[in-house]
């Protein structure tokens, strides 16, 4: 027995572990950066998540979105999104012999670039407006979690509150790369600026801060 004969054989009894504990899950895979989820769903199968290596002993807890798949990676592949009951998740990694990786994405976002007016104010100045952002991906299933307790503003005023810092975690696209100010926004109306962003194998890693509160 070679190696990929094992991981098919792994997967396939993943897929049957599954078809007894899991539940259905659509599989979307993704054809362009815009809007996924707007595609019909290549197809479905059963598929159950942990996040203790299939011990399923105690729940998942606040501020961690990593899951193990348990289904037929055999039909699968990174980057694929799964939405079924236990939420949405995309496949971060199919490593070798192991767990399938997966990203609990509890939000969906969009990743603007910021491109400056040509035109300037009376004072010589110039910046970003809603209007010239370009669109790079939109509507893209991503975690979105708390990072860093924030900072304060130059003022210093005794009713101002510290600006929340996030910790984004979304798939990649080929051929996009995103930059630091470029701007991120969600479905529940929040907005955005990547500080860094890593590309890493599993998707981007993104350190952003909110930009309006």
């Amino acid at each position: 027995m070679d190696g990929a004969t094992l991981q098919a054989k792994i997967y396939t009894g993943y897929g049957q572990a599954a078809k007894r504990i899991g539940f259905p899950c659509q599989i979307y895979r993704p054809s362009s950066p815009l809007m996924p989820l707007q595609a019909a769903a290549i197809k479905t199968i059963p598929a159950s998540f942990s996040d203790n290596g299939f011990r399923y002993s105690k729940p998942n807890e606040y501020g961690d979105p990593t899951w193990m798949g348990l289904f037929d990676g055999n039909q699968t592949q990174p980057g694929d999104i799964l939405v079924g009951v236990q939420g949405t998740f995309f496949i971060a990694a199919m490593q070798k012999t192991l767990p399938i990786y997966c990203i609990q994405a509890e939000r969906l976002v969009s990743v603007l670039r910021v491109s400056m007016d040509s035109g300037v104010g009376q004072v010589g100045y110039g910046g970003d407006t809603t209007g010239t952002e370009q669109v790079l991906m939109s509507d893209w299933p991503a975690s979105v979690l708390q990072g860093t307790k924030g900072e304060q503003n130059d003022a210093k005023l005794p009713g101002d509150v510290r600006t929340p810092w996030w910790a984004i975690l979304m798939p990649a696209w080929p051929g996009i790369v995103l930059r630091t100010s470029d701007i991120i926004t969600d479905d529940i109306g929040r907005r955005y600026t990547v500080s860094s962003a890593e590309l890493t194998d599993m998707g981007w890693r993104i350190t952003a801060m909110q930009s309006q509160v």
